[in-house]
C-alpha cells in the first residue's frame, strides 16, 4: 500500500511566528512606535536654515505659541518693565547674565527700543521665528532697536551659544536658568515678545512668534522715539562670538 504524504500544516496549526523572543506582531508594534517617535523628533529639531541666508523658509509657516503654562494676565502697556533680575546664591537679587557671563540690564538700554524675546532652542515656533528676529536685528539695530533673547528651560549656556552661532544670532541672549525672569514677566507661552519703549515702559506684549510684517508694524512707529542712542549699545555684551562662514550647516 502506498504511503500517503503527510498533511500540510495549516497556518492556524503553526502558532504565532516569532523572531527571537518576540512575535512578528509585537515587533510591528514596536517598529510603529519607533517610527512615530522619530517623526516627532524630526519635526521638533528640523533645521531652520543657514544663518548666512536671510529670509529663508522655516519648518512652521503658520507657527503658533508653545504653551508652557496656564494663560494669565501679565504685564500691560504702560507698566514699568521689571529689571532682568534672578535670585543669587544667597537668595538676593542678581542680574541676569548673558551666554558669556556678562550682566544684562534694561537700565543699560534706557533710551532705546527693546524687544524681549522669551524663547527656547527646543521650541518649534521659536525655531521658526529665529531668522525673522535675526533680520529685524540687522535692519533696525542701527536705528535704536535692541533685541534681548531670554533663553528659558535650557540645559547649559554652551548649548544655547552653539545654536546662536549655528544660525547667526548676533543679538544678546540672557540665560534664565532658574526661570526667574520668565516668572517675573508672567510668561506662559513660547515665544513671547515684550516690547519696551525708550522710557522703560511696556508698549506691547505678544504671545506667539513674530512675522516680518509684524516686526515692521510694531517697530517702525516707535523707532522715531529713540533718542539717538549709539548703535554700539544695541547689545549689552556679545552673547556669542561672531559666527564664522562655516558655522552654519
Amino acid at each position: 500500500m502506498t504511503a500517503e504524504p503527510p498533511l500540510s500544516e495549516s497556518p492556524s496549526d503553526r502558532g504565532p511566528r516569532v523572531t527571537g523572543p518576540f512575535s512578528l506582531r509585537q515587533l510591528g508594534v514596536v517598529a510603529g512606535v519607533v517610527a512615530i517617535a522619530a517623526l516627532a523628533l524630526f519635526v521638533a529639531t528640523r533645521p531652520i536654515g543657514s544663518g548666512a541666508v536671510s529670509g529663508g523658509t522655516t519648518p512652521l509657516a503658520a507657527a503658533t505659541p508653545f504653551l508652557v503654562g496656564s494663560p494669565t494676565v501679565g504685564l500691560s502697556p504702560g507698566d514699568i518693565a521689571p529689571e532682568l533680575a534672578v535670585k543669587g546664591p544667597d537668595g538676593s537679587p542678581a542680574p541676569l547674565l548673558d551666554l558669556t557671563g556678562k550682566p544684562v540690564r534694561l537700565a543699560d538700554l534706557r533710551g532705546r527700543l527693546v524687544l524681549l524675546n522669551f524663547w527656547a532652542t527646543w521650541c518649534p515656533p521659536c525655531q521658526a521665528e529665529t531668522p525673522i528676529l535675526r533680520d529685524l536685528d540687522a535692519q533696525y539695530r542701527s536705528r535704536g532697536l535692541s533685541i534681548v533673547g531670554i533663553a528659558v528651560q535650557e540645559t547649559t549656556p554652551a548649548d544655547v551659544a552653539a545654536y546662536a552661532a549655528k544660525y547667526g544670532i548676533g543679538y544678546t541672549i540672557g540665560f534664565d536658568a532658574s526661570a526667574d525672569v520668565f516668572r517675573t514677566y508672567q510668561v506662559f507661552a513660547l515665544p513671547t515678545q515684550v516690547l519696551i519703549g525708550p522710557d522703560g515702559r511696556v508698549r506691547k506684549v505678544i504671545n506667539g512668534p513674530l512675522t516680518q510684517a509684524d516686526g515692521k508694524t510694531l517697530l517702525e512707529p516707535l523707532l522715531p522715539l529713540v533718542s539717538g542712542a549709539p548703535a554700539a549699545s544695541a547689545a549689552v555684551g556679545s552673547s556669542v562670538p561672531a559666527p564664522s562662514a562655516t558655522a552654519a550647516p
